[in-house]
């Protein structure tokens, strides 16, 4: 399936022009988001008792959280990657090994960065700031890279795979905003044209390899190795240290909601603690054998369905046999 978003990138007047279509810039945020069934109220009133109930709450983060804000993800039925194309993510170890790959993917990137860049959070993203705010929200972790909660605000936060809005260096490790790269590619590419043809996740799109033959591509202004962006690809794993730091902070917590993800791809390599109560928001996901309650819904549905409060008040919980509550409210 081809789909064409209207992204052309030309030189013009030695000033660069990016022309979005009215589909790329409103319809395509409401694209990539799953069907999901309608709301049912008890389980919001049950989200809102295990949120109130929760003091040390720790929410993880998927690609799921931020359809909404019009990035797609990989594995949503009928409208995630895998489902509309056969194209697959680029592989750490060919980035390593390879100068046309790389080529390939910061033309790519060059073209959707524009777009990526400026896409902005959704009501689930400010909600979780908020709750932080609020002193409601213990900790969170993303495994996204869109930069999406920081722009929110959110503060109290680990980003798994690290984030689009940086580059490395692959030999000195000097780390450069990913918009001054963008000045970059411009400078050394001012005849370079390019139109795109479907949108992937991390900010990249599809081109053809005759548009990305003559794309040039800086080195690092330092030591002029090679730059990556500073994101865990597909086939890397993430920084130990940083690991071990999530996982302190899960067992720090008393609870986990699980937003926008299943956990069934994860790079912690654990399984939460039984005594942990786990609730899952997404308008994917069937059951978990990890979960007490599934509610199915978008992310920004679900999130933007709780009440507003200045502060959350409760009495206390007690946890049964693998994991099971009862509330005292």
């Amino acid at each position: 399936m081809r789909m064409s978003f209207g992204l052309t990138f030309r030189a013009a007047k030695s000033r660069w022009m990016v022309n979005v279509s009215q589909q790329c810039s409103h319809g395509s945020v409401g694209l990539f988001v799953p069907p999901s069934p309608p709301l049912d109220p008890e389980k919001v009133k049950e989200l809102q008792r295990f949120i109130t109930l929760s003091k040390r709450l720790l929410v993880m983060t998927g690609a799921g959280i931020s359809t909404e804000s019009g990035i797609p993800d990989y594995r949503s039925e009928k409208v995630g990657l895998y489902a509309r194309t056969d194209k697959k993510p680029i592989q750490h170890g060919d980035f390593l090994r390879s100068a046309p790959v790389r080529q390939r993917y910061w033309a790519r990137n060059f073209v959707g960065w524009p777009r990526f860049s400026s896409l902005q959070p959704n009501p689930a993203h400010w909600a979780l700031s908020n709750w932080e705010r609020l002193g409601k929200l213990y900790w969170l972790v993303t495994q996204n890279v869109d930069a999406l909660h920081t722009k929110a605000g959110s503060q109290r936060l680990t980003e798994l795979h690290g984030c689009m809005h940086r580059v490395l260096c692959l030999d000195c490790g000097e780390k450069i905003p990913r918009r001054a790269l963008q000045q970059r590619f411009e400078a050394l590419n001012p005849t370079w044209s390019a139109e795109a043809h479907g949108l992937a996740p991390d900010g990249d799109v599809f081109l053809t390899e005759e548009q990305v033959q003559s794309f040039q591509v800086p080195s690092c202004a330092q030591c002029g190795g090679p730059l990556k962006p500073d994101v865990v690809f597909f086939g890397d794993t993430v920084n130990p240290d940083k690991v071990d730091f999530v996982r302190r902070r899960v067992k720090e917590a008393d609870s986990l909601l699980v937003v926008g993800s299943s956990l069934q791809v994860s790079d912690l390599g654990w399984r939460p603690p039984e005594r942990l109560p786990i609730w899952f928001i997404s308008s994917c996901i069937e059951s978990s054998h990890l979960c007490l309650l599934v509610v199915r819904c978008t992310p920004a549905t679900g999130l933007s369905s709780l009440p507003e409060r200045r502060s959350f008040q409760s009495r206390y919980l007690t946890l049964g046999p693998h994991g099971r509550t009862t509330w005292h409210v």
